[in-house]
């Protein structure tokens, strides 16, 4: 049974200040926390999880991970989800992982000011479904370890190393051949020959901001057909469109 001290330690976690305090996030459902016992348990401090979880996980008591059995009702006190999915884990930060010099990806995204968790999470997940190692971020952009990037992500934020730098500063270090960045006036995009880059992907609201909008050496856009007054696509759609487009012309070129 969980005391009123736990409940009210892990509802802290959902604030990013005692997630930065304690170096630890939360993430929830059969799925995610499934996804980290098997690539990488030694991030796991202690797992809340229903007795049916962990008859499916025996391999709990060989890892020594450390795991209370609650009630559902018990892990819907402490769980963000409106359906909580039998686990709750909670993680240590992942190490942080130095910026490589040698852009390795044929092309990667940098996120300028994505402020929506379910966004900033299916852009990461995107970039793990088409191979794409590192992803960089502005410092506004969304935190890596809000609950719903964890949620939305679905166990994809394990494979990426995900940065937070100034577009300028990631210029000047990995020196990118391209920095593409998408516009209503830009080149159409299955008209343009790419080639590798980063590809800025705006605010949702906002676009790109004017100070990246300087650095961008290549505009493209998603062509349209009769809008009926739609003016632009959801960030994570246009992401979706335009790294479909970048993988068919440059992912056999790895």
């Amino acid at each position: 049974m969980l005391s009123k001290s736990q409940i009210k330690n892990l509802q802290a976690l959902q604030l990013k200040k005692f997630r930065d305090q304690r170096r630890c996030f939360i993430a929830e459902g059969n799925k995610t926390v499934s996804e980290i016992l098997m690539n990488k348990p030694e991030i796991v401090r202690e797992i809340y999880a229903t007795g049916e979880f962990i008859s499916k996980h025996p391999p709990l008591q060989k890892q020594n991970v450390l795991f209370t059995e609650i009630t559902d009702d018990e892990l819907k006190k402490i769980s963000l989800q409106s359906s909580p999915n039998m686990a709750l884990a909670v993680c240590s930060y992942l190490e942080p992982t130095a910026i490589n010099e040698d852009m390795t990806d044929p092309f990667t995204f940098y996120l300028d000011d994505i402020r929506d968790p379910g966004n900033f999470g299916t852009i990461l997940r995107l970039a793990a479904w088409f191979g794409i190692n590192t992803v960089y971020c502005s410092p506004s952009s969304c935190e890596l370890y809000n609950p719903k990037v964890i949620q939305s992500t679905m166990g994809a934020f394990l494979r990426l190393n995900v940065q937070y730098l100034s577009l300028k500063e990631l210029k000047e270090t990995i020196k990118p051949a391209n920095i593409y960045g998408t516009f209503l006036s830009g080149n159409d995009l299955y008209t343009e020959k790419l080639s590798n880059g980063i590809i800025v992907i705006g605010n949702e609201a906002n676009g790109i901001s004017d100070e990246n909008t300087a650095l961008v050496t290549k505009k493209i856009t998603i062509p349209s057909g009769k809008t009926g007054g739609t003016e632009s696509l959801n960030a994570a759609v246009a992401t979706s469109i335009i790294a479909g487009e970048f993988f068919r012309q440059l992912g056999k070129r790895r």
